[in-house]
C-alpha cells in the first residue's frame, strides 16, 4: 500500500511537472508558428508583445494568449494600422503543441478583446487588405490544394469584445464604422453544415457620398445562421434584430458561386404599431417613449432576391408606408396629427442606375398648420435626378411643442412653402444652373432665436424669397440684433448647389443699415488656461471669422457703423466675399470730423488673421483719430500733444488680432503725413515739454504747424521718419529718425537758430561782428533725441553749433578782408598808374615818400585781416584823411 501511494505520488509529482514545464517547452513552437505565417505569407509589419501558454485555464485543453497584435501597413498606406488585438486567447488540443512549425494546428475556441480593423481603400482604389504574398507558382509547378499550412478552426465558441470596426471606400465615397463591437457565437457541427447561435451588439454609422445614413444608431441581431460548407450556401433563420429600437425579422440566404452571388433576403416589421416609426429615430432626439400615445400604422417590408456580380445587383422592393398616423407624447402640448408616409425603394432590373426612391406622398399637421411633400430620386449612383414639390405652413414654435427638440432657446415665427424643383446633381458640379427648374416662394416672419454662442437675438421680421428657373431672388429681408438693424434684398445663384453639392453659396446683394455694430456679429469663445479655481479668471476672446462658404458681393450703405471704439458714419462701398476673404473696394465713411476711403481685404483662412490695405485719411481731427486708433498712437506719439487737422495716406499690410484689429509690431508699409493746421500743448507729452525746457528761445505752445509734409516706413515694429523741414517762429527746422511701437525712439533735429540765441557760449565770436551781422546771422544747432516718449534724453549739442559759427565768422572776415584788399590795391594801382587826379589839400604837398607809406599800410591792414590780427583803436588826435 505504501509502494503503491508512493508511485502515486511520484506520478502526481510528474503531471505537475509537465503541466508547468510544457508551456515554456512549447512556447517557442507557437512564436515560431506565428512568424513562420507572417513570414511566409504576409506583406506588412507584423509585431506582438507575447505568447504565454497555460494548460490551467482551460483544462484539458492548452490555452495560447498573444498580447497586442498588430499589423501595420507598407505602401501605399505606409503607417497605418490594419489590424490590432490587445490580446488574442486561443484554446486547443494538447497535442497540437506537439506540431512542428510548418503544420497547421487546429483550433477549438477563440476569444479577442479590444480589436480594431480598419479596412480602406485609396480613390484610385488601392486596397489595404492586399497584403498576401504573391505564391509566385509557374504553369508547371504542382498546386497543393490540401494540408495548408496554419491555423484551421473547428470552433465551438467565439468572442469579439469592445472592438471596433471601421471600412472606408473613396472610390464610392462611403463610410462604414461599427464601434462597441461585442458579437458572441456558439457552433455545433453536423456533418458538412455548422449552425451558429449568434449575438451582436454594436452602434453603427454610415454614409454614403457625404450624406450621414447612419450616425451612432444601436444594432442589435440575434441570429441562428446555418452554413453549408460545401455548397458555400448561408441560410438566415429565427433572426430578430433592432435598429435603434425598431423590431425587424428577416429570412434567407446568401449563397456564393464562382462568378457571381445568389441573395434572396425578406425582411419585416414584426407589428404595424406606429411606434416603430418613432423607434426609428436615435434615442437621443426620440427620448422615452414611454407613455407615448399612437394611433396608425407604421410598417417596412422589403425583399431582395437575385444575382451580384460586376455588372448587376439583386432587385429590391422595399416599402415604407404609414396611414393617417398620429402621436403625441404625455407632457407635451400638442400633438403631430396626419401622418401620411409611401415611399418605395425599388430596382426591377438588377441594373443599378435602375434604383430609384419615390416619395408619393408625405404629410403632417400641427394644429392649423399642415405640411406636405412628394417626388422621388432617380439615378442614383451616377448623376442623381431629384424631383420634389413642397406645400405648406409651419409655425416654429409648435415644433418643441409637439416634439421633444433638444433646443436651447424657443423657435419662433412663421414659415410658408409652395416651391417646386427639378435638377441633376451633374448640372450643379458644373455650376449649369439654367437646368435647374426651380418655382414658387418662401417667407418666414417674425423669426426670432437666440442661443449663447450668439451675443444677441436675432430678429428676422420678415424674408421674403422667390424660385425662378437658374436663380433665386431675395425679395426682402428685414432683420435686427443688438443694436444692428438690416435691409437686403439680392440674388442667389446657386442655392441647390449650395445645399446638395458642397458648392459656396453665390449671389450679389444690396445691404442698407442705419446702424450696423460689428460687435453684434462675433462670436464670444471662452478660453480657460489649465484648471480654473475660485480665483482664476477665464479669458473671453471675441473672435470673428469669414465664412467659407461665401461667394458674394455686398453693395452696402449704413448711416452708422460701430467697430470697437469707432463711429463711421455714411458708410458706403462694396465687399466681396470669397475664400474666406473679403475685399473691400471704394469703400468711403465720415470720421473724425473728416473722410476716410480705403481698399484692400482681410482674410481669415489662416490660423492667424491677416490685411492688405489702402487708407485715406482726409483732414481727420487730430485728437480724436489719437485717442481711438491705435494705428496713430504707434505711427505717431507726439500726435497726442497736438490739435488741429490732419490728412494722410497709409499703404499697409500685417497680421490681425482675434477681434480683428493691426497686431502692430506686424506691420510693414508706408505712409504720407500733412499736417494741415495744428497747435502745440506742450505738456501732453514728456518729450516736448523737455525740449521746451531746453529750447528757452522757442515757445513751443506757441506754435501753429501748418502744411507740414513727412513720408514714413515701417517695418517689423520700427517707424522710419524721412527727413522733413518745417519753420517755428522764423526758425527753420530739419526732423528725421525713427521710433518702434514700443515708445523707444531715435531721433535728430536740425534748427537753423539766430546764433545770439546761444547766449555767452558765442559772446566773444559775436563780438566781431557788427549789429546788423549780429542780428542776421543763424546756426545750425544739432539736437538728438533717444530713450522713450515717456522718459526722453535731449542732447542739444552746442559745441557743434558754437564751430559751425567760429567757421562762419572767419569765412566772414576772408571775405571781408579779400573785399578791401581788391577796392585798395586797385586804387593804389591807380593813383600810381596816375588815374585820375585827387585836389591838392592847400597847405600839404605829396611826396613819394608819402605814395609808398601808404601801400606799405594799406598790405599790413589786409594782411592783419586774413591772419585775423586784432584791428588797432584809431588815434583820436589824428584827423581823418
Amino acid at each position: 500500500m505504501k509502494k503503491a501511494l508512493k508511485i502515486l505520488g511520484i506520478v502526481i509529482l510528474l503531471l505537475i511537472i509537465t503541466i508547468i514545464s510544457i508551456p515554456f517547452l512549447f512556447k517557442g513552437t507557437i512564436q515560431d508558428k506565428v512568424r513562420y505565417l507572417v513570414n511566409e505569407h504576409v506583406n506588412a509589419k507584423v509585431d506582438f508583445a507575447n505568447v504565454d501558454i497555460s494548460l490551467l485555464r482551460s483544462f484539458p485543453n492548452a490555452s495560447v494568449v498573444i498580447d497586442e497584435l498588430s499589423v501595420i501597413n507598407y505602401a501605399p498606406f505606409e503607417g497605418d494600422t490594419l489590424a490590432y488585438s490587445k490580446k488574442i486567447a486561443l484554446d486547443m488540443s494538447i497535442n497540437e503543441l506537439f506540431k512542428d512549425a510548418s503544420e497547421a494546428i487546429s483550433v477549438q475556441k477563440i476569444i479577442i478583446d479590444e480589436a480594431l480593423i480598419a479596412v480602406k481603400t485609396d480613390s484610385i482604389g488601392n486596397s489595404n487588405i492586399d497584403i498576401t504574398k504573391s505564391d509566385n507558382v509557374t504553369p508547371e509547378d504542382p498546386i497543393e490544394t490540401e494540408n495548408e499550412d496554419g491555423f484551421t478552426f473547428a470552433l465551438e465558441h467565439y468572442e469579439i469584445n469592445n472592438s471596433r470596426i471601421l471600412y472606408q471606400d473613396d472610390v464610392s465615397k462611403m463610410l462604414l464604422e461599427m464601434t462597441g463591437l461585442n458579437h458572441t457565437g456558439d457552433g455545433s457541427v453536423s456533418g458538412d453544415n455548422v449552425i451558429l447561435n449568434t449575438n451582436t451588439i454594436t452602434e453603427a454609422s454610415f454614409g454614403l457620398d457625404d450624406t450621414k445614413y447612419l450616425n451612432k444608431n444601436k444594432l442589435q441581431l440575434d441570429a441562428k445562421i446555418e452554413l453549408d460548407l460545401k455548397n458555400q450556401r448561408y441560410t438566415f433563420r429565427e433572426n430578430k434584430g433592432l435598429i435603434n429600437r425598431l423590431p425587424l425579422e428577416f429570412t434567407g440566404f446568401v449563397q456564393l458561386f464562382e462568378k457571381y452571388t445568389e441573395v434572396d433576403l425578406s425582411f419585416k416589421t414584426p407589428t404595424s404599431d406606429f411606434k416603430n416609426f418613432l423607434a426609428v429615430i436615435p434615442e437621443t432626439y426620440a427620448k422615452n417613449l414611454d407613455g407615448v400615445q399612437t394611433s396608425g400604422d407604421f410598417s417596412i417590408a422589403g425583399v431582395v432576391k437575385g444575382k451580384s456580380d460586376d455588372t448587376h445587383i439583386p432587385t429590391m422592393d422595399i416599402s415604407i408606408v404609414s396611414h393617417n398616423a398620429s402621436f403625441k407624447y404625455p407632457d407635451l402640448p400638442k400633438a403631430v396629427k396626419n401622418i401620411n408616409i409611401d415611399t418605395k425603394i425599388k430596382n426591377e432590373t438588377g441594373l443599378v442606375d435602375d434604383t430609384y426612391v419615390n416619395i408619393g406622398n408625405l404629410t403632417f399637421k400641427i394644429d392649423q398648420d399642415s405640411f406636405a411633400a412628394k417626388g422621388y430620386l432617380k439615378n442614383l449612383t451616377k448623376n442623381m435626378i431629384i424631383d420634389m414639390a413642397l406645400k405648406g405652413t409651419l409655425n416654429l414654435a409648435n415644433l418643441n411643442q409637439a416634439y421633444p427638440l433638444q433646443l436651447e432657446e424657443q423657435l419662433n415665427g412663421i414659415l410658408n412653402a409652395d416651391i417646386k424643383t427639378h435638377f441633376d446633381m451633374l448640372s450643379l458640379e458644373k455650376e449649369q444652373y439654367q437646368n435647374v427648374k426651380s418655382s414658387g416662394t418662401a417667407s418666414i416672419s417674425n423669426f426670432t432665436y437666440a442661443s449663447e454662442e450668439l451675443p444677441n437675438e436675432i430678429s428676422i421680421n420678415k424674408a421674403n424669397v422667390s424660385f425662378n428657373p437658374g436663380t433665386i431672388s431675395l425679395d426682402e429681408l428685414q432683420v435686427t440684433t443688438g443694436k444692428s438693424d438690416l435691409a437686403a434684398k439680392g440674388t442667389i445663384t446657386n442655392l441647390m448647389g449650395f445645399l446638395f453639392a458642397k458648392q459656396d453659396l453665390k449671389g450679389n446683394f444690396d445691404v442698407n443699415s442705419n446702424v450696423f455694430a460689428v460687435s453684434d456679429f462675433m462670436v464670444s469663445e471662452e478660453e480657460s488656461e489649465g484648471q480654473t479655481t475660485d480665483t482664476e479668471a477665464t479669458n473671453e476672446e471675441e473672435t470673428m471669422k469669414i465664412p467659407s462658404f461665401l461667394d458674394a458681393t455686398l453693395n452696402f450703405d449704413s448711416k452708422k457703423v460701430l467697430y470697437d471704439n469707432l463711429v463711421l458714419e455714411n458708410a458706403k462701398g462694396t465687399v466681396k466675399i470669397k475664400d474666406e476673404t473679403a475685399y473691400l473696394q471704394n469703400v468711403t465713411s465720415n470720421i473724425f470730423d473728416g473722410g476716410i476711403a480705403f481698399n484692400g481685404n482681410v482674410s481669415t483662412k489662416s490660423e492667424t488673421p491677416t490685411f492688405d490695405m489702402a487708407l485715406d485719411l482726409s483732414k481727420i481731427d487730430i485728437v480724436k483719430s489719437f485717442e481711438n486708433l491705435e494705428l496713430v498712437k504707434g505711427l505717431a506719439p507726439i500726435a497726442k500733444a497736438l490739435t488741429g487737422n490732419l490728412t494722410t495716406q497709409i499703404n499697409l499690410n500685417g497680421k490681425l488680432n482675434d477681434n480683428l484689429t493691426p497686431v502692430l509690431t506686424s506691420l510693414k508699409g508706408k505712409a504720407l503725413a500733412e499736417i494741415l493746421n495744428a497747435q502745440v500743448r506742450t505738456g501732453k507729452t514728456p518729450l516736448l515739454s523737455k525740449l521746451d525746457n531746453q529750447l528757452n528761445f522757442v515757445e513751443l505752445d506757441k506754435l501753429n504747424l501748418k502744411d507740414i509734409k513727412t513720408n514714413l516706413s515701417f517695418d517689423d515694429g520700427k517707424i522710419n521718419v524721412k527727413p522733413f523741414n518745417f519753420d517755428v517762429q522764423g526758425i527753420k527746422i530739419t526732423a528725421g529718425g525713427s521710433h518702434s511701437f514700443d515708445q523707444s525712439m531715435d531721433y535728430n533735429l536740425t534748427l537753423d537758430v539766430p546764433a545770439k540765441y546761444l547766449g555767452s557760449e558765442v559772446g566773444s565770436l559775436m563780438s566781431q561782428l557788427n549789429e546788423k551781422e549780429a542780428n542776421s546771422v543763424t546756426v545750425g544747432l544739432p539736437v538728438g533725441i533717444s530713450g522713450n516718449f515717456t522718459n526722453p534724453k535731449i542732447n542739444l549739442n552746442t559745441g557743434q553749433a558754437v564751430k559751425q559759427l567760429t567757421q562762419q565768422i572767419v569765412n566772414k572776415q576772408k571775405a571781408k578782408v579779400k573785399d578791401e584788399l581788391v577796392g585798395k590795391g586797385q586804387k593804389a594801382i591807380t593813383d600810381l598808374l596816375g588815374g585820375t587826379k585827387k585836389k591838392k589839400d592847400s597847405t600839404k604837398t605829396d611826396s613819394p615818400n608819402n605814395t609808398e607809406d601808404a601801400l606799405k599800410n594799406t598790405a599790413k591792414s589786409i594782411l592783419g585781416g586774413i591772419l585775423g590780427s586784432k584791428k588797432k583803436k584809431k588815434d583820436s588826435t589824428k584827423s581823418k584823411n
